[in-house]
């Protein structure tokens, strides 16, 4: 019996559960992200290990991910993957400028933030969960 190993199934499962449940926390703790990225600003070690961390699992989603212009969900995960490695770089070159753009924007919408994040959690998880035979 021949199994296989489908990493867009995974890597958008286990991506869409965290985004879903960093929602759900930050619905149920208005301002917990808020002091999150105050406490990455304030610390040059924190500002790094978070660069090196989402530099990781953007560099891994994007490299088990194949572009396959049939399978969107594979190309989805593909760009999520390059985006979390481009974003993973503006932290670790510019996090004083770019933790100051998501200060402004989640002190006012702390919430609608939150919600969006849940839903692209689901959004990612669903199809994920669909893809497993």
């Amino acid at each position: 019996m021949v199994q296989t190993f489908d990493a867009t199934a995974w890597s958008g499962l286990l991506l869409g559960l965290l985004a879903l449940f960093a929602g759900i926390g930050a619905l149920r703790q208005p301002g917990l992200w808020n002091r999150m990225v105050t406490e990455i600003l304030n610390s040059p070690a924190l500002q790094l290990v978070s660069a090196m961390v989402e530099l990781g699992i953007g560099a891994l989603i994007y490299l088990t991910n194949p572009w396959l212009p049939g399978d969107v969900f594979a190309c989805v995960m593909k760009a999520v993957g390059g985006f979390l490695m481009i974003e993973a770089l503006m932290v670790a070159g510019f996090c004083d400028i770019y933790a100051h753009f998501w200060l402004r924007n989640l002190g006012h919408l702390d919430r609608r933030w939150a919600a969006v994040t849940v839903v692209w959690g689901l959004a990612l998880a669903v199809p994920a969960v669909l893809r497993f035979h």
